[in-house]
């Protein structure tokens, strides 16, 4: 997917391992692309990437400010294949959305949430922060722009597992449907206390397969 450019959102809660799992899904970008960075600080590792530019936000000591919001808005006239957003918390979430609706595709990000449905409300809030639109078009500004969230989580054992990926769908009944590709089960724990447990799969295809198709690669949940 990430190969394919789906546009991918993270969520998880505080140290979860948001910012270690985009790095991971970085390392699928083409080297052809060009790719921009925006974090607060750099913590992103796009080492095999050539054709990377970084940038960081600026906090007003005795500088000009600069923010998250403003730095999207510049790397939309840098010519960008893909933008990563190291994490959203406020009014740029707006950008970040429309930047994904507007050919953009393939970009990646970040949001604190304690699941998959809270990141799309949490969403929805920090649009607000930013315009007043009503709540049924920022909902379908989300439902277009996001193709796939992956929630993560930090478990009681200490561990930090992938609990869900979940394709972004329509809107229906007034709310955006998430449907589950993969779910973390658990089974029990081990001698010395760990978590165990398995993903299992829950949808037998994807709805959205266009962009796979175009690749010429076959749905990925159908083969297995």
């Amino acid at each position: 997917m990430v190969r394919e450019r789906y546009n991918i959102f993270i969520s998880g809660g505080t140290g979860s391992g948001k910012t270690t799992f985009l790095n991971a899904l970085s390392q699928f970008i083409p080297p052809q692309e060009r790719v921009i960075t925006i974090e607060d600080s750099a913590e992103l590792q796009l080492m095999e990437q050539p054709d990377l530019v970084r940038l960081e936000t600026r906090t007003g000591q005795g500088e000009v400010e600069v923010s998250i919001r403003q730095l999207i808005r510049c790397s939309l006239r840098m010519n960008p294949d893909r933008i990563i957003v190291g994490e959203v918390r406020g009014e740029e979430a707006l950008d970040m959305l429309q930047a994904m609706n507007t050919g953009h595709d393939g970009s990646l990000s970040t949001g604190h949430a304690n699941s998959p449905g809270d990141m799309l409300m949490r969403l929805a809030t920090m649009v607000l922060m930013g315009a007043d639109l009503p709540l049924a078009a920022i909902d379908s500004q989300i439902a277009s722009a996001i193709d796939v969230l992956i929630h993560l989580g930090k478990l009681r054992d200490g561990s930090r597992k992938v609990l869900s990926i979940m394709e972004v769908g329509s809107i229906e009944k007034q709310k955006i449907v998430l449907r589950p590709i993969y779910e973390f089960e658990e089974t029990g724990t081990d001698d010395c206390g760990r978590i165990q447990g398995q993903w299992r799969r829950r949808m037998e295809r994807l709805t959205d397969c266009h962009k796979l198709a175009l690749a010429g690669i076959p749905d990925p949940l159908r083969s297995l």
